[in-house]
């Protein structure tokens, strides 16, 4: 019997992949991003951003050949938070490999929707410290604007005349998958053709590395920066604070063939929850996480048999590890074992907000390449981390891969997955 969710994916219009765009600790680019990936290359290193004497935590995982002038002109940047540059250059990328120029579509039915946890955080911390230091009318006018969560999304819609529909999404670091969710809802719903998505997060900073560091989450392996990030295995002891980008052209399948692009993969589930239980710690059966995975499969359509590679969120934390590995349990039952998991947080840590949509890129060109990313560091899995993580090294697929997840999960309880299919 086929159940009312995979009758409604028979049903509405697919939602398709049409290009892509990264700006990551480990490359600029899907390239770079790519290349670093197979090598097993961390971009976890010593803060370069600000002076950490003073904190616990020296490390992150910084985006550390950005320059803005790649992307826009020099006076441009000048104005914009760290945040909304990543977020122009990672649309630029997408926009050129998906050979769409906005302005030659129905700009009317052309859409934003670029998420981000924290917002313009590097703003943020200026002027609280130009306040401080020299009072309230040395502030910067456009603080007011460069701080908001949403002025990735509107910024980039002033950029490329998209007038369709535009906003954010903030789900911590659920926010990414849940931005592209959202997107794929808005054109299947009929409200554009198009819409470019993803999320971007650039909040290394004192005031946000001491506030996520006194959550208690937070790896302190300073010496040894390259193994910090050691999702699943059983000396983690926290994940890594890391900044970039993840953009999406998402468009409805008849539309994209129209002008004759190129299908990347498809969009076709996507399943969001919430724990409903702490405001950091995720629930410890994993139930949260299950129902979201369960949705995304059911919204697609597919049974957990079809599904062949997850990408997980793998954090690195004690908790969160144990708890999704526990989830994939839960949903996938006698075929979690034949699974591939893995983290690539554990090369490009954790981008928090932007995080998902950063993942959910990597998951589609894992489809592409029909190579399985690795999760580095992970030496001994820990107690009751028991699935197949690809240790160390990629690995290639033993046959075309078919589907695969894509898992987000957030302080406050939120959780999203995404489930990506290729499509012919």
């Amino acid at each position: 019997m086929v159940s009312s969710e995979g009758r409604a994916a028979a049903d509405r219009p697919a939602v398709v992949v049409t290009g892509m765009g990264l700006i990551t600790p480990i490359g600029i680019g899907l390239e770079a991003t790519w290349a670093s990936l197979m090598a097993g290359r961390s971009g976890v290193g010593p803060i370069s951003r600000f002076d950490p004497a003073a904190f616990k935590v020296h490390i992150a995982a910084e985006v550390r050949d950005f320059d803005a002038r790649d992307f826009m002109e020099a006076r441009e940047a000048r104005r914009l938070d760290r945040l909304v540059q990543f977020a122009v250059a990672g649309t630029s990328q997408a926009l050129a490999q998906a050979g769409l120029a906005v302005a030659a579509c129905d700009t009317e039915r052309v859409g934003v929707l670029i998420g981000t946890g924290v917002g313009g955080f590097e703003t943020i911390q200026t002027g609280f410290e130009d306040l401080l230091a020299r009072g309230p009318n040395r502030v910067n006018p456009l603080t007011g604007a460069m701080m908001l969560p949403d002025m990735a999304a509107g910024y980039v819609a002033i950029v490329h005349g998209a007038q369709g529909p535009n906003h954010c999404v903030s789900a911590a670091c659920a926010t990414g998958s849940m931005a592209v969710g959202e997107a794929a809802a808005v054109i299947r719903r009929g409200d554009a053709d198009v819409m470019i998505a993803g999320a971007v997060e650039a909040g290394i900073t004192p005031f946000a590395l001491a506030a996520f560091h006194r959550t208690g989450a937070m790896s302190t392996r300073n010496a040894e920066p390259l193994r910090a990030s050691r999702p699943f295995d059983a000396d983690r002891d926290g994940f890594v604070f890391g900044e970039g980008a993840g953009i999406l052209i998402l468009e409805r399948e008849d539309h994209a063939r129209a002008r004759g692009a190129t299908v990347l993969a498809e969009l076709a589930g996507y399943g969001a929850s919430a724990d409903a239980y702490h405001v950091s710690a995720p629930r410890e059966d994993g139930r949260g996480a299950a129902l979201a995975m369960r949705r995304a499969l059911a919204t697609a359509g597919l049974a957990p048999e079809d599904v062949d590679y997850i990408n997980a969120h793998g954090t690195g934390t004690v908790l969160n590890d144990l708890s999704e590995t526990r989830a994939i349990h839960t949903v996938f039952g006698a075929h979690a074992p034949r699974l591939a998991v893995s983290s690539t947080k554990s090369m490009h840590g954790h981008l928090m907000g932007a995080a998902g949509a950063v993942e959910a890129v990597i998951t589609v060109l894992t489809l592409r390449h029909d190579i399985l990313p690795p999760t580095v560091n992970l030496d001994r899995p820990g107690e009751g981390c028991d699935l197949d993580y690809v240790p160390h090294r990629p690995r290639p697929a033993v046959a075309p891969l078919r589907a695969a997840l894509s898992n987000s999960f957030g302080f406050g309880g939120h959780n999203a997955s995404l489930l990506i299919r290729r499509r012919p």
